[in-house]
């Protein structure tokens, strides 16, 4: 049985797309720290991000590169937050989060809860972001 995010990744469970490549897939987390929190995900479902083979852990830095760069270009923050948990789901995950100060980067922070329209208008800004980074 493939985790959640194998499911995103096949279609079966609907999320919010940011973008995606042969390899990797980015949409928003439904329990954002901030506007704008972005989970980048290998197709390659492993545990854990240390685990993935040399080549696709390269990919997911690369794609989580370009993908920070559209959150930078779309959400006014004064940097992008990353960490690597994983322990919510077993298959290797970055979290990307627009952040003003370090505390904002902490899960014992309450989630904000955004309506399908904020949702939307945030995925459809970053995505459109994402399209005009190199």
């Amino acid at each position: 049985m493939g985790s959640i995010f194998t499911k995103i990744i096949n279609g079966e469970i609907p999320c919010y797309k940011v973008g995606e490549d042969a390899n990797n897939i980015a949409f928003l987390d439904i329990r954002p720290l901030k506007r704008g929190h972005v989970l980048c995900v290998p197709k390659l479902e492993v545990d854990e991000l240390y685990e993935l083979p040399e080549e696709a852990y390269g990919s997911l830095m690369e794609f989580s590169h370009r993908v920070a760069r559209a959150l930078k270009k779309s959400i006014p923050c004064k940097r992008i937050g990353s960490m690597v948990l994983g322990m919510e789901v077993p298959h290797a995950h970055l979290h990307l989060v627009p952040i003003d100060t370090e505390q904002e980067l902490s899960f014992s922070n309450t989630p904000l809860q955004l309506s399908p329209e904020e949702m939307e208008s945030i995925r459809s800004a970053i995505s459109v972001a994402l399209d005009s980074v190199g």
